[in-house]
Formats: structure tokens, C-alpha cells, sequence
């Protein structure tokens, strides 16, 4: 006998209504992705745990274990980089637009209350070195979750160019800029107000003053910004983000968007616009997503832009009520009565054939249940 029954720390099995609202869930995400002419693209769970080490992994780790040869392997713990792999190694030809599906593994802290198997949906567009990659990114984001039924979100953005441009433009040497960033990150503000104080008669010390609250409503924070001097590489991410800014508006005038200028970047190989949706009152990402135009230069010489989505299914399912599901109705027949039972079957909205052996049988699994017990044998007449 299995002495361990237990399932491993950080997972779950899923049955019932909950893994019925995951299936819908991600049925009607894929239907976007394939209305709007995406590809199907399906990466193997368990990968080489060199294809992830890119991944900033500060808050988990991967499960790994080794091959027959002594090759270290991961269950994937992401699945834009298996994508970048296979771009790589297959040869497809550019531009190209994926769609993917399918559950990452991630050792979180303990005690983080967070499960480690997460289920994903999202896509990829490589190829794509324009704006018009993140604005199909975030059309998707707002359609996916208006399908699914999330009735009020909240849109981060941020750009992984912002806090690098400001910085290369401070007229302090590069280990102070380090440290100014890191403090920033940390929210560390005795040090950071420490050497914000160097730079407090220079042009940019109005800024600097407020650069770690940099972070809230869309329009307030563009009023801060508008304090720095003009930076020909910031001008650009702050040209792009009002582009966006006025693209949601057409798109949703009352979608809430919110601007933080002060965080790091999601990944190392971010390399413009991020954005993020949740709601209020929880921890998880409903999506997040971005531009990686450095994402396929760990696999090959050549670089090549990328922006891409992924949804939290998971996160989709835990803010959408349960269904009350219809009674079900049980169809009980006699082995002869085969093909008469798959007519009513046919005919008989939210019914299943029962494949007990006796009417009593059939009558218990439906008591038990709760289901409806139709009875074509007329054994209890």
C-alpha cells in the first residue's frame, strides 16, 4: 500500500465547479487568441534548466532534477522563454503570433499563502518592433477580462526605460547611481534621501524629491515627471505611455489606469512597457505582460523584438462566483437499450448515461447526488 498520499506542498487537485470555471475560463481566452489570428504553440513541461536563466527568480525557485545523463532539468516555472527556445532552435519564420496554455511551477516562500502551480494562458507576438505589439497585448487584457466576467480592474503600467534613462542622465559617478537605484527599489529612504541630496541644487532635484512616490493615477504622476529636464531617451518611453494612455480611453473610457515609475523591471530581459491588471483587495495578477526585445538574444546572435501577455487563470477563477449548476438528469437503461438511451441523451439538455447494473443502483448514485433519475427499463412500473 502507498504509505504518502499527500500532495506536495504548494499544489492542488481540482474537480467539481472550480476546475469546470478553469476549463471555461481558459476556452474562452482561447477563442480570443484565435479570433484575433493566433497559432497554437505547446512547449513540454519539463525544459533544461539552462533555457531559464534569464528568469529574476527573488521570489521562487524551480523544481529541478537531473536526466539520465546528469543534465539538470526544471519543471518550467515560465513559458515565454520555452517560446524563445523554440524560436531559436526551429527556424519559424518572422513576425510570428503564439498563443499557449498550460501550468508553470514555482517554489514560492514559505508561508507566502501562494500555490505553487499556476496555470497560464497568454500570448507571444516576435517580430513585432512597434507600438501596435503592446496595443494588441492590452486590447486582449481588457477583452479576456471582460469575458471572463471580472467587472472592475485596475491597468498598471510602467516602462523598464524610465529609471535607467534618468539615471545614465545624473551627473553623479555610475556607484552612486547603483546605489541611488537600489535604494529607490528598496524604498529605502534614509539612503536614498541621503543621495537624492547630492543632486538637490541640480536641475534634477525637484524630481529626484519625489521620484519614490512615483506611483498612482495616470495623470498625476505625468505631472511630476514633466518636472525633469528634457532626456531625448526618457522622451520617448514618456511619448509611448500617453499613447497608450489615450488608446485605453477610446478603447475603455472608464477603465482606471494607474503609472508607477519607481519599481524595477518584471524580468531582466524587459526592455520597454510593462503592464499588470489586478483588483482590489488581492495579491495576485489577473495578467501581466510587456516588450522583451532582449528575450531571444539568450538564444542566438541575432535580436529580434517581442512583446507578449500572460494570463493567471488561477487568479480569473478565484474572482469569478461559482455557478449554480442545473440538476443533473441520469439516464438509467438496460445494456439492450443502448442505442434508445443515447436518443433521450441527445434529447436531454444536462443528462449523462448512468452505467449502473441494477435500478437500485442507479437510484442511490442519484439520491446521493442529487441528480434526477430517469428510468427507461420501466423496471419500476
Amino acid at each position: 500500500m502507498i504509505k504518502n498520499r499527500n500532495l506536495p506542498n504548494g499544489t492542488r487537485d481540482e474537480f467539481g465547479p472550480r476546475a469546470a470555471v478553469k476549463e471555461t475560463i481558459s476556452t474562452q481566452l482561447f477563442s480570443i487568441f484565435k479570433q484575433r489570428g493566433f497559432t497554437k504553440l505547446t512547449t513540454p513541461i519539463l525544459e533544461y534548466a539552462d533555457v531559464f536563466k534569464p528568469l529574476n527568480l527573488a521570489n521562487y525557485r524551480p523544481y529541478q532534477l537531473l536526466d539520465e545523463q546528469g543534465e539538470a532539468l526544471v519543471l518550467r516555472p515560465d513559458l515565454t522563454l520555452p517560446v524563445a527556445r523554440m524560436m531559436s532552435t526551429t527556424g519559424v519564420e518572422l513576425p510570428a503570433k503564439w498563443y499557449y496554455g498550460g501550468d508553470v511551477f514555482r517554489v514560492k516562500k514559505q508561508l507566502s499563502g501562494s500555490y505553487n502551480q499556476v496555470t497560464q494562458a497568454g500570448i507571444e507576438l516576435v517580430g513585432y518592433g512597434g507600438i501596435k505589439g503592446e496595443l494588441e497585448c492590452l486590447t486582449i487584457a481588457l477583452a479576456g477580462c471582460q469575458t471572463t466576467g471580472i467587472e472592475e480592474m485596475t491597468l498598471e503600467l510602467s516602462d523598464a526605460r524610465f529609471v535607467e534613462g534618468v539615471l545614465a542622465a545624473l551627473p553623479v559617478p555610475e556607484p552612486t547611481k547603483i546605489a541611488l537605484k537600489q535604494a529607490l527599489f528598496d524604498k529605502n529612504l534614509t539612503v536614498y534621501n541621503q543621495i537624492s541630496k547630492l543632486l538637490a541644487n541640480t536641475a534634477f532635484g525637484d524630481f529626484l524629491s519625489e521620484w519614490p512616490w512615483l506611483f498612482g493615477d495616470f495623470d498625476t504622476v505625468m505631472k511630476v515627471v514633466k518636472r525633469l529636464p528634457k532626456i531625448p531617451q526618457i522622451e520617448t518611453v514618456i511619448e509611448n505611455l500617453n499613447v497608450i494612455r489615450q488608446f485605453i480611453k477610446r478603447m475603455a473610457p472608464d477603465q482606471k489606469v494607474v503609472l508607477d515609475l519607481s519599481i524595477p523591471s518584471p524580468q531582466t530581459y524587459y526592455t520597454g512597457m510593462a503592464f499588470r491588471g489586478y483588483t482590489q483587495n488581492a495579491t495576485d495578477y489577473l495578467f501581466s505582460g510587456g516588450r522583451y526585445d532582449d528575450l531571444l538574444t539568450s538564444f542566438q546572435q541575432i535580436k529580434e523584438p517581442a512583446v507578449g501577455l500572460a494570463f493567471d487563470v488561477d487568479a480569473l477563477a478565484d474572482r469569478v462566483p461559482l455557478p449554480e449548476a442545473p440538476k443533473q438528469t441520469l439516464i438509467y437503461f438496460n445494456q439492450d437499450q443502448w442505442a434508445e438511451a443515447e436518443k433521450v441523451l441527445k434529447e436531454t439538455p444536462n443528462s449523462t448515461l448512468c452505467l449502473a447494473d441494477s435500478r437500485e443502483e442507479a437510484n442511490r448514485i442519484a439520491v446521493s447526488n442529487n441528480k434526477q433519475l430517469l428510468d427507461l427499463t420501466k423496471e419500476g412500473e
